[in-house]
This record gives C-alpha cells, sequence and structure tokens, in this order.
C-alpha cells in the first residue's frame, strides 16, 4: 500500500491560482500512474489530471489549459498547478495513484488515495 499526502489546498480568489503536491511514501517499487481527483458534496468523484511512470498526461476537459499537472519522480511527488480558477473549481482535490509495491520476494499492484485536500474558489 502506498501511503499519499497531499498539501497546497485553500481559499483562493477567482482567477488566482493554487499548486497542490502529492508525496507518495511506502515501499514503492513503481508508480505507474498517479493523479489528481476532486468531488463536491452529492456528485461523484471525477478526474481532473493524470500522468504516466512515461509522463503521459490527461486532463479534464473543464481544466484544460488551466491546469498542468507535472511529477518528480525522484521524490515521487505529484504536482497540480491551478490557474485562472473559478468558483465551480471548488472541490475536495484527492491524490490517486495505481502503483506497485514490494511484497516480500515479489511486488503487488493497488490503487491509493490520500485524504484529500479543500480548495475553495470565491470572493
Amino acid at each position: 500500500q502506498v501511503q499519499l499526502v497531499e498539501s497546497g489546498g485553500g481559499l483562493v480568489q477567482p482567477g488566482g491560482s493554487l499548486r497542490l503536491s502529492c508525496a507518495a511514501s511506502g515501499s514503492i517499487f513503481s508508480i505507474h500512474a498517479i493523479g489528481w481527483y476532486r468531488q463536491t458534496p452529492g456528485k461523484q468523484r471525477e478526474l481532473v489530471a493524470s500522468i504516466t511512470s512515461g509522463g503521459r498526461t490527461n486532463y479534464a476537459d473543464s481544466v484544460k489549459d488551466r491546469f498542468t499537472i507535472s511529477r518528480d519522480n525522484a521524490k515521487n511527488t505529484v504536482y497540480l498547478q491551478m490557474n485562472s480558477l473559478k468558483p465551480e473549481d471548488t472541490a475536495v482535490y484527492y491524490c490517486n495513484a495505481d502503483a506497485s509495491t514490494y511484497y516480500g520476494a515479489n511486488y503487488r499492484r493497488g490503487n491509493s488515495w490520500g485524504q484529500g485536500t479543500q480548495v475553495t474558489v470565491s470572493s
């Protein structure tokens, strides 16, 4: 199991910026893909952005050209730079990792979630 710790959420005015960070730890063999989801009350959790070990990125249409995902493989950390924030970006943002961890002499692959960080965009 991979432990994910998010940081960087908070309150920002419309048009402002925030940068979220997610640090992964544990007996990590490989992080195949890592990304960000968000959820508002009464709605399903939705993908915001993800990035593979090879650097391939995927964005929700609603955040393209405003958000940028990046990763530091040496630090097992993923970042989400959020610019031009809108009130509809308000949500709890969760980090998610598809990773393989050491399991005795072998590896096992699983999916892990962070605890979430609140992002509020309001004037």
